[in-house]
């Protein structure tokens, strides 16, 4: 018999080049934009202004590289591009372009930042509609809370933007992309697969992680009110402030379950998910120092300000897992074809 054509079934097929490893990324990977966006988000309220520039940097950079893959890939990849447009991990280019937009406008960029929201809110429901007609009732993954996510982060810019323009009609949108997103997060957690406590593989942390982006909508709405606009009646305050509070306790109570879960099966090995565990720590931090304030409650500042470089420690730890698996990768991969 002649020889096989094509490479042998365990034999290197030779390093991976960026560009093909980058191709073949998951679109889960998009969470490592959304958190290094909200961690210079973190860093900026914190007053380290020189490290929040340089997570900036690297996010624009990220961001850059994600929407160049998401607009190429459906004329080269169309098949491959339109099954993972249905799925939830699309959905963080929606949050990535809305966290990056909330960072810019916090630099007093808001038209960049405006253009960014209309450009997240034009992918928002084609994404979320695909990503909707494949949820199952029950025994799914932690994504499944990127559909709130991505739209509570169209809430946090569209809020942030409605007091720097003023527009009181886009605080109005993002007060209706609140309440959207909490009953999305209530879908979503009826199909959530408990068991992923105990056994997934980062994304787990979303479930907390939406209830944080909620809460910082919803603080964001709050601060919004007042200046130059005047938003709300006592009533709509005090609804909108004792659920902003509740969120944010609903997630740090839901991070405590998710940490002694990491402690009793931990889970070290590196996965492209545990991004998805970093942006909520983030988002958290953000939100506490929001809430605080928002709603007057100094200790959260306090929070806040500590989570902050939680957050950072986790971006790292998950940074060199990633830079760790990129050089296996260049070791050579292994080919599953046949003989």
């Amino acid at each position: 018999m002649s020889a096989p054509h094509g490479p042998v079934s365990g034999a290197p097929v030779g390093p991976l080049s960026p560009r093909a490893w980058w191709a073949r990324r998951p679109p889960e990977a998009g969470a490592a934009v959304l958190a290094t966006g909200m961690i210079s988000v973190g860093l900026q309220l914190t007053g380290h202004a020189v490290l929040s520039w340089i997570a900036l940097a690297l996010t624009c950079g990220a961001w850059v590289a994600l929407a160049a893959g998401f607009a190429v890939r459906p004329a080269r990849e169309r098949a491959r591009w339109t099954a993972e447009a249905g799925t939830p991990g699309a959905l963080t280019a929606v949050a990535a372009t809305a966290v990056l937009g909330t960072r810019l406008s916090g630099l007093g960029r808001h038209r960049l930042a405006e253009v960014l929201l209309a450009l997240a809110a034009a992918c928002w429901p084609v994404l979320l509609v695909g990503v909707v007609r494949h949820w199952r009732r029950r025994g799914m993954p932690g994504a499944v809370f990127l559909g709130s996510v991505a739209t509570e982060t169209l809430a946090v810019l569209g809020a942030t933007l409605a007091r720097a323009v003023p527009a009181a009609w886009l605080a109005h949108a993002a007060l209706v992309l609140f309440w959207l997103g909490l009953v999305l997060y209530g879908f979503a957690l009826a199909g959530f697969d408990r068991r992923q406590l105990l056994e997934g593989a980062g994304d787990q942390w979303v479930a907390g992680g939406a209830l944080a982006v909620s809460a910082l909508a919803g603080a964001r709405l709050l601060i919004a009110d007042g200046g130059r606009l005047y938003l709300w009646n006592d009533d709509d305050h005090g609804v909108l402030r004792a659920v902003t509070v509740a969120l944010l306790v609903l997630c740090l109570a839901w991070f405590v379950v998710l940490a002694v879960a990491e402690a009793v099966r931990p889970r070290p090995r590196y996965d492209v998910l545990r991004w998805s565990t970093v942006f909520p720590l983030a988002m958290t931090a953000v939100a506490a120092l929001d809430v605080a304030t928002a709603v007057g409650i100094p200790w959260l500042g306090d929070l806040g300000r500590v989570l902050v470089w939680v957050a950072v420690a986790a971006w790292l730890a998950v940074l060199v897992g990633a830079v760790r698996s990129r050089a296996g990768d260049r070791g050579g991969v292994r080919s599953r074809e046949r003989r």
